[in-house]
Parts: structure tokens; sequence; C-alpha cells
């Protein structure tokens, strides 16, 4: 089966509903978002929602991972105020979740289950990405770790597929010496939401994006 990578999503959930109505093969096509699918867009709480949809339609077909924001709201949750992440984009995405009654608690736990990555023999798919100097790449608190990471990639001898700093191409980028792709193109930022399409081998099909619909993102923003 085929896999659909789709980067940092950020709450835009209009842009993502038409980036999979207009791009991905759900019967030939594994969906993969790789993370930050909440926080500074118009509508985390129906973005999660929606994610949950689409996993109880999909079951092992869809899968999500954890980004550096899925863990900063965790830690607001479970560990008390989180005040790096509460003025940066916290208290909006609190409104928005209490202002459509989700429990907060339950939005904890769910996240809690969310994977750091997905791979096969040839593709390796997390948030940032395995760094060259990490020794302890899936410490979630690491800030070279798959969910913080900014350094240089380590080339595992198989395609990664990351998101988590927006190319400022505004389009995906490869990186020959890693052997990888950033497909994070700054949804929030009112430029593009992009996927990479690739073979269960790592073989790059095509490339996707849809603009950012004007009602995910506000003018202030």
């Amino acid at each position: 089966m085929d896999l659909f990578v789709v980067g940092d999503v950020h709450g835009c959930l209009h842009t993502f509903k038409e980036l999979l109505d207009q791009h991905w093969k759900p019967d030939e096509e594994r969906l993969i978002q790789l993370g930050d699918l909440i926080d500074r867009g118009n509508d985390t709480p129906g973005t999660l929602l929606f994610a949950k949809q689409l996993k109880q339609r999909h079951g092992a077909n869809v899968v999500f991972l954890k980004g550096n924001h899925e863990y900063e709201f965790e830690q607001h949750i479970v560990n008390g105020p989180n005040e790096y992440w509460l003025p940066q984009c916290g208290y909006d995405t609190l409104n928005q979740l209490r202002a459509a009654e989700m429990e907060l608690q339950e939005v904890s736990d769910w996240i809690g289950e969310l994977p750091l990555l997905w791979e096969n023999e040839h593709v390796l798919i997390s948030h940032a990405g395995i760094a060259e100097k990490a020794e302890f790449p899936l410490d979630e608190a690491n800030e070279i770790g798959v969910l913080w990471n900014r350094t240089p990639l380590r080339n595992v001898g198989k395609l990664q597929i990351i998101g988590h700093t927006p190319c400022k191409s505004g389009y995906p980028e490869y990186e020959k010496a890693s052997h990888s792709w950033n497909v994070d193109t700054g949804a929030y930022r009112k430029v593009a939401l992009s996927a990479i399409r690739v073979t269960s081998r790592g073989e790059v099909l095509e490339i996707v994006q849809s603009a950012v619909d004007p009602r995910d993102v506000s003018e202030q923003d």
C-alpha cells in the first residue's frame, strides 16, 4: 500500500479536508499525518474530531503522529500550567476547546496514545526526524529528538519524511545527504498545506498542495 504523508496541519480544518478530498486515495493509500495537528489555526476542536472520525472509519490505514505541539498540550494537562506553550498558542487552543465543550483530559489522553514515528523497511516518518547527533531520539523532551529537532538529520538508510520546520520555499524540500523530505510548508502562515505520495519502498510518486482556506487562519495571525 502506498503512503500519503501530510505535513503540519495546525488546526486548519478546511484546508486539511480539501487536501484529502482532492488528493488522498483511501482505498489505495495509508494516510500518515506527521504531527502538529493542533494549535495556531482557527479550529483545533474540529480538526481533532475529524482525525478521530478518520481513525474510526479507516482504522490502521490512518496514522496520526505526535508533534511538539501535542506534547506541549499534554504537558499542560498532566503537569500543570505550561508557561512556555500558553502565550504562544495555548490560550487560544484552550479557549477553542472549551467553547466546543471538549473535555481537556480526554484530548490529552488521546494525544498520549499517539506514536512518535511510523516506519517500515524503506521509510521512516516522524515529526522532526532522527538527528545526526541524537543519542536518545525518542525522548520526547530531547531538544534534538523526533519532536523538536532542527539540526541536520542522520542518514538512516531509508527515506525520512518530516515536518516541524516550515520550508522557506513554501514547497516540500529534499535533502540529499540525509535522504529526507520536509513537507511542512506553513499552513498556519497562510502558505500551503502539503503532502507527499510515496510507495511503501520509499519511491516518491507525487507532491501535492492545497492553498490555505481563509477560514482557517485569522487575519491577526
